[in-house]
């Protein structure tokens, strides 16, 4: 049996795991790698160099490109840009985040445009009330038409110019692939509005993330948070020195009430007498705060938090609950009191019910709302003694649009877009020099940054890479493509288009798009000048059948990347898929002869 039909044979097993779906898609992947090297079809070496392919890298970098931009708050900001013009109906919200996706497709590849993107649609999809589901295929499906618009916008248009160009006809200029990109973009845009909510399942992830972009509305809601609380330091000529809490007389100042006595140390302090440097934790009006404090000769150490300034850029608020066996169970804490150098007891909770200005014994179950710079809530998921309802990172990134160090993450990617778009490095150096500076930078810290990475999306990438270059070399493929053309004859240019768009769109869905054209390139190209037919035409039929990767998920690493996101089995993108890919067909049998004349 020779390699080719060996290489074949493992492919279809391949796809009969995929659509088994028992099976984790990396571990299919890494099992494929296996059977290339147990049939002796590839060597060792060869077997393993996928994961050391450029496109492995850059896609690796492109995640944590993708972790900046979004846990910078630049997606939030993103979001509700988006919401503001397009308001919140899905039909609107679809096309604003899919012809985005179409642009950014251009200019930083379809890989990168999903990536910057994904966890913004999953954010609106979710404020709508809408699956994930409904949006993530739409968003890839466009962003791979929007490749089409330049001709930077995918590898597979590179390949294509440089073919006419070898064949004596000459290259595609810059934008002449907008001709059909952009029917192409509109047509699938409309597509996916009418017909998605039909085609496209209600599927939810197994671990749906949570909303919390209205984290400070959510906390109001359960917690009695009316006035901000004051912290006021007592001064050496101060008329309360020596007194007692109880007998503070406050009824010239209506509203006010003292919360707490904290001492310099931050230890409460509840019977004893006012000293110097104590912190008198009070709630009510700003005035009649204002007046005490001036009256008292009081200096303010800390001012008040209002509800809706609970989430800045410097400082935000978690919710955390005492876990049983906490060292915090017994000790008596109220609202406004000091924890630590930084963190401040907003409000507490026992079964559910707002404990008010009172002391609170604390017991296990009590929750407790915490204020504070994001870097001292970031300490406390290493905090024993706490249990954190939603991470103080997750609530930053969604609670808090164009936060600290967005403006570095844009243009670090703005960077990235230039370096791609001229083609002055290749696109794993761009995406590593990106992901490099996102670290340098501190927008991204080094644990965050491997965290960031989809490493189930980097196995399987770098375990299918050898089949494709197995079928490719081993001559599979030519089989395959000489028994088509065979069947076309000469004297049939749309026939041929045809035949050749089944050809690479078939292979497409199992095999990268730039193996596939690689493979078919040359095969269109030989059948072209065989039957008399120009190169042109056929050649940019190629380009977008080699995009019309829509079937399965295994067809582009951006299926990859939404399939877990949005709960997407392997069965799933067909029938969207099919619909996008004939309106994909049609577009091209008839705009590229009326552009290129056979």
């Amino acid at each position: 049996m020779t390699d080719g039909t060996l290489s074949l044979i493992i492919l279809g097993l391949a796809v009969v795991l995929f659509v088994w779906n028992r099976l984790p898609v990396d571990v299919v992947a890494v099992l494929v790698a296996l059977a290339l090297w147990a049939s002796g079809v590839l060597g060792f070496t060869a077997v393993l160099a996928g994961f050391g392919d450029p496109v492995v890298i850059f896609i690796a970098t492109l995640f944590v490109v993708s972790e900046g931009v979004d846990s910078t708050g630049v997606t939030a900001w993103a979001g509700q840009t988006i919401v503001r013009y397009a308001g919140t109906t899905r039909a609107r919200l679809l096309i604003a985040v899919t012809g985005l996706c179409a642009v950014l497709s251009a200019l930083i590849t379809l890989n990168g445009a999903v990536a910057a993107l994904l966890p913004l649609v999953v954010m609106l999809a979710m404020r709508i009330g809408q699956p994930p589901s409904r949006m993530l295929m739409p968003l890839t499906f466009a962003g791979s038409a929007g490749s089409l618009l330049m001709l930077t916008g995918t590898p597979v248009n590179i390949i294509v110019s440089d073919a006419a160009s070898e064949a004596g006809e000459g290259a595609f200029p810059f934008f002449s692939f907008a001709v059909v990109g952009v029917p192409l973009v509109i047509g699938t845009i409309a597509i996916s509005v009418l017909l998605g909510p039909r085609l496209l399942p209600a599927a939810r992830p197994a671990h749906p993330a949570a909303d919390l972009s209205v984290h400070a509305r959510t906390l109001d809601v359960h917690y009695a948070l009316t006035d901000g609380f004051y912290r006021l330091r007592v001064r050496e000529l101060s008329p309360l020195l020596g007194q007692a809490v109880r007998e503070l007389d406050l009824t010239p100042y209506p509203g006010v009430e003292v919360v707490g006595v904290q001492d310099g140390r931050g230890r409460t302090r509840e019977d004893a007498a006012i000293d110097v440097g104590d912190v008198l934790v009070v709630t009510g009006p700003p005035e009649q705060v204002s007046s005490l404090t001036a009256d008292s000769l009081l200096a303010v150490s800390r001012a008040p938090t209002p509800v809706d300034n609970l989430m800045t850029r410097e400082a935000g608020v978690v919710e955390v609950v005492i876990p049983p066996r906490s060292s915090l169970v017994g000790e008596t804490v109220f609202p406004g009191m000091h924890r630590g150098r930084e963190l401040v007891i907003i409000a507490v909770q026992r079964m559910g019910k707002d404990r008010g200005n009172r002391h609170t014994q604390l017991a296990e179950g009590d929750a407790i709302l915490v204020h504070g710079p994001w870097p001292a809530l970031d300490e406390l998921t290493r905090d024993r003694d706490v249990l954190l309802v939603d991470s103080p990172e997750l609530v930053r990134r969604q609670a808090v649009p164009w936060g600290p160090k967005a403006s570095v993450a844009v243009g670090i990617l703005g960077a990235m877009v230039v370096l791609l778009a001229t083609g002055a490095v290749p696109p794993a150096m761009a995406g590593l020099l990106a992901a490099t500076a996102m670290v340098l930078t501190k927008v991204v810290g080094p644990r965050q940054a491997y965290r960031a990475i989809s490493w189930q999306i980097v196995v399987l990438i770098g375990a299918l890479i050898p089949l494709s270059g197995a079928i490719q070399a081993s001559g599979g493929a030519d089989k395959i493509a000489d028994l088509i053309v065979d069947a076309v004859g000469p004297g049939r240019p749309y026939l041929l288009l045809l035949a050749l768009f089944v050809l690479t769109a078939a292979l497409g869905q199992m095999v990268s798009n730039t193996a596939t054209v690689l493979i078919v390139a040359p095969i269109a190209v030989a059948a072209a000048q065989g039957t008399g037919t120009s190169v042109k035409p056929v050649l940019m039929l190629i380009a977008v059948a080699g995009a019309a990767s829509l079937l399965t998920p295994i067809s582009t690493p951006a299926n990859m990347m939404i399939m877990s996101p949005a709960g997407y089995r392997f069965g799933d993108y067909w029938k969207l898929g099919l619909v996008v890919m004939a309106w994909w067909l049609l577009t091209a049998i008839v705009i590229v002869p009326l552009v290129w004349p056979f």
